[in-house]
């Protein structure tokens, strides 16, 4: 007979057989993917576009970059081995406009520093592609990726082969025999997109270091106005850096170096000298030189004006990022300003393209945290 039980007394005492607990989170954890581990790679690969803008900014400043006159995407790999390879390489050079009209009488010992400087630039280009693709066939082949991050990864990859063929585009328009130096057009292309990709790989870094549902989250307190005002500063900086790139490749930034005038006068004589009359915007160095600098002033009041319009956010992150922001776009001005007056030394130039690359990394990392705001305490919204 059962015992009666107490109105104190727990029901369900008695032992039952336990019910297995659900797992909750599967689906999550399958999108989750290798996140942690794709974005240090994502991270190697932005180190190394870095380096590829730094080392490709010091083969222009060396007048390095027409050294190698073939474009052999594999056996290039290799230097020449021997002192009959490089006799080879050296008799090449000195059939194209740079080596007759500029440097005749150049010697096998002075051909090999400009030559090594453009090996390293395609050698590190070479790395770079490795690296992605040793990268990716392995989150790929082990099914690690994140659901909907196999077109993104695909996309640097296809960028970084679009950029080697724009590389060999750019070489090619120096030895034609129709000017010294690679176009300028071409050389802004290519810095350009090195541009592009790493934005692409600092944006992806950016969201691998946060898991979907707290991106999902925090996009609910997005600042859409602060966001676009920002999307514009970007746009803006880029152009900046097309301009950028135009002033080096026609060597713009040695001439004119008084400021803030140019040779005495607000706009420069004689700037639309060349025919047809589009030739002046991308060869005429004083004219080329004026629209860098009218647009580093555009774009340094603009960037104090989205700055200003950082400060009525509530987030300390948000704002923060915006400070880091605007102290590095008045650093590059600064930069800039100093470059042209020094008549832009290889050792001051290749410091304001470093400046420019973390300017636009600043102004990307702004950007995502005006999208997808940090979590912040009550105590930390405090201004």
């Amino acid at each position: 007979m059962s015992q009666k039980r107490t109105i104190f007394e727990e029901v369900g005492n008695d032992k039952l057989p336990e019910r297995p607990r659900p797992q909750t989170g599967l689906i999550d954890r399958a999108q989750h993917g290798a996140r942690g581990a794709i974005r240090v790679w994502m991270i190697l690969l932005f180190a190394l576009v870095m380096a590829m803008i730094v080392v490709g900014g010091l083969t222009r400043l060396t007048d390095s970059g027409l050294s190698i006159t073939e474009w052999k995407p594999v056996t290039g790999a290799l230097p020449p081995m021997n002192a009959a390879s490089w006799e080879n390489e050296f008799q090449k050079y000195r059939t194209i406009p740079e080596y007759q009209l500029q440097n005749k009488g150049m010697t096998l010992a002075e051909f090999k520093v400009i030559y090594w400087w453009e090996w390293a630039h395609r050698q590190l280009g070479r790395v770079i592609g490795l690296v992605w693709a040793v990268g990716f066939v392995f989150f790929w082949a082990s099914k690690r990726i994140p659901t909907g991050w196999t077109p993104r990864l695909l996309g640097i990859g296809a960028l970084g082969g679009m950029q080697g063929a724009i590389g060999w585009w750019m070489v090619s328009s120096g030895l034609t025999g129709e000017r010294l130096d690679v176009a300028s057009y071409r050389l802004a292309t290519h810095l350009g997109l090195a541009f592009v990709i790493l934005g692409f790989i600092a944006w992806y870094v950016f969201l691998l270091g946060r898991r979907d549902a707290e991106l999902m989250q925090a996009r609910r307190s997005r600042e859409a106005k602060l966001f676009s005002m920002t999307t514009g500063l970007m746009h803006f900086a880029f152009l900046q850096i097309l301009l950028g790139a135009l002033v080096a490749g026609i060597d713009a930034g040695r001439g004119y170096t008084d400021w803030p005038l140019m040779a005495r006068r607000f706009f420069p004589e004689g700037a639309f000298s060349l025919t047809p009359l589009w030739r002046n915007f991308f060869e005429d160095d004083g004219l080329v030189q004026f629209m860098h600098r009218m647009a580093g002033y555009l774009l340094f009041i603009f960037g104090l004006i989205v700055w200003r319009r950082s400060r009525s956010s509530g987030n300390a992150h948000t704002r923060r990022s915006f400070d880091w922001m605007a102290v590095m776009l008045f650093g590059q001005i600064v930069l800039g300003v100093v470059t042209v007056m020094q008549s832009s030394p290889w050792h001051i130039a290749i410091v304001h393209q470093i400046g420019a690359v973390l300017l636009w990394v600043l102004i990307l990392r702004a950007r995502f945290l005006a999208q997808y705001p940090l979590p912040q305490s009550v105590r930390g919204a405090g201004r």
